[in-house]
């Protein structure tokens, strides 16, 4: 079977964030895949790992990525790279947290110069930030979560188109072909990051 360049893309962008910062639990990890996404798309016109986010109450969320780890389980082509712990408290029942560990070493050859100037950019920012203090970065007014929240609603998805601006490293039309191209070839090669 063909190695899913994207799956392991995800792989180790989570195994990176693990060892490269603290308190990596799943709104942390969602932020900083998503930041690591929508900064390779603005400055490039593709997305790093292309997931697709949603705009969830808390921010956005990698919603079919989410589902394989929510409960604490490590997905199967994961088990032995990756540990995912749940932690629940007695006293709130409503608590839950999953949180990631790495067991190797993330293999950063996967990446572009690029793309791991990117996520080396993030770790150093946020390496000692818990989930709620990157909430207020994804949060910030007109950006792709807050237009997509305000303007679609609770659990619409984000457009990564959302974030071109006059920063942006490419041209809009051939910023939105190359997501088109992306993503149909994401779909023909069954190259989906998430199960």
């Amino acid at each position: 079977m063909p190695i899913n360049v994207y799956r392991n893309k995800l792989l180790q962008a989570i195994l990176y964030f693990a060892k490269n910062t603290k308190n990596l639990n799943t709104t942390k990890l969602a932020k900083l895949l998503y930041f690591l996404d929508f900064q390779h798309f603005q400055q490039t016109g593709y997305p790093c790992i292309g997931l697709e986010y949603y705009a969830f109450k808390n921010g956005p969320l990698p919603r079919e990525f989410w589902a394989e780890v929510k409960d604490g389980e490590v997905p199967e082509d994961f088990k032995g790279k990756l540990t995912i712990s749940r932690r629940t408290d007695e006293l709130n029942p409503t608590f839950k947290e999953v949180t990631f560990n790495a067991k190797i070493n993330p293999d950063l050859s996967v990446f572009s110069p690029r793309e791991q100037t990117i996520m080396q950019d993030l770790a150093f920012i946020y390496k000692e930030a818990k989930a709620v203090d990157i909430s207020e970065v994804s949060h910030l007014p007109k950006q792709p979560w807050d237009i997509t929240y305000k303007t679609k609603g609770d659990k619409s998805m984000i457009d990564y188109m959302l974030i071109f601006d006059d920063k942006s490293g490419v041209e809009r039309e051939e910023s939105k072909q190359s997501l088109k191209e992306h993503f149909e070839a994401v779909s023909n090669f069954h190259l989906h990051p998430a199960k």
